[in-house]
């Protein structure tokens, strides 16, 4: 059991720090930081200030730290320990039974973004398909807020946050629901402008090098049959189904699949289908025009 025989703010960074370096934790200090500030009700400015200023710590919040440490180290997701995540302007609720959200889908999500505005319709819709967190759906419903945002998931425990998380943000315009991908919406056929889906990827013989994804992400968000492709070939399909002539579709996907999925996407009669990088220069989206 961790603990901090220590009164100052600072000695518990330090030894929170070399806990988490110990076992391996990428970012060490912005998550001790994080731990520190959820216990003490500060962000992490107010953590580093408390540092310069000398602030001390009571034993039972140098405790609660410690525990939260604790729990860090056996690479248990910082977020799920937060209770939350960001993504984009938003926080949202996250935990065991749900994909947490990643800032690389932060600049996917904005693929499908930029095409809603783009839209000349006075009510765009956009459809995420197997939305997890309500992540991607709540980021378009509250950036593009003349747009009409739908989402669906058929998790059971992924839907139970996507409920909490379309209803911390109330956005009027966004609507989810409990259905499966392939026969999702299919009033809307025909008339959807942008279809977005992070769909699981990995490959079924595949081990994500991360603990916090291997041990703590729900399988189904992971893993997409042998080659990792078959929920994009089902997307494909989807999305023709939605998708008004012309719309966009937009994929996340790992950074070796853009070509097969530019294929899969082009025999079944796409067009334009291009791929994209990331930040870290990585290809990480794919879109596609209906035809």
């Amino acid at each position: 059991m961790t603990s901090f025989r220590t009164t100052s703010v600072g000695e518990v960074r330090d030894l929170a720090i070399a806990a988490l370096e110990n076992a391996g934790v990428p970012g060490p200090g912005v998550d001790a930081e994080l731990l520190i500030g959820h216990v003490l009700g500060m962000g992490r400015g107010q953590v580093q200030a408390a540092i310069v200023m000398g602030r001390e710590v009571s034993g039972e919040h140098a405790d609660e730290i410690a525990a939260l440490v604790e729990r860090r180290a056996t690479r248990e997701p910082l977020q799920h320990i937060l209770g939350v995540a960001p993504f984009r302007a938003l926080e949202l609720f996250v935990g065991p039974g749900v994909f947490v959200p990643r800032p690389e889908t932060e600049q996917v999500a904005q693929f499908a973004i930029d095409a809603l505005g783009a839209d000349s319709a006075p009510e765009p819709i956009g459809i995420d398909l197997g939305t997890g967190s309500g992540a991607i759906a709540l980021a378009m419903a509250t950036e593009v807020p003349h747009a009409r945002i739908y989402a669906a998931e058929n998790s059971v425990d992924a839907f139970i946050w996507a409920k909490q998380n379309f209803r911390k943000v109330g956005a009027s315009n966004a609507t989810l629901v409990f259905d499966d991908l392939a026969g999702a919406f299919s009033e809307l056929d025909g008339q959807v402008s942008v279809v977005i889906s992070n769909p699981p990827y990995v490959p079924a013989a595949a081990i994500p090098r991360d603990p916090e994804v291997r041990f703590f992400d729900p399988a189904a968000a992971l893993y997409g049959g042998e080659d990792g492709l078959d929920v994009v070939r089902q997307l494909s399909v989807t999305a023709a189904r939605l998708l008004r002539p012309g719309g966009t579709l937009v994929i996340e996907h790992g950074e070796l699949q853009g070509e097969a999925i530019r294929d899969i996407l082009t025999r079944d009669g796409w067009r334009a289908a291009a791929t994209f990088r990331d930040l870290t220069q990585r290809d990480r989206t794919t879109t596609a025009l209906r035809a």
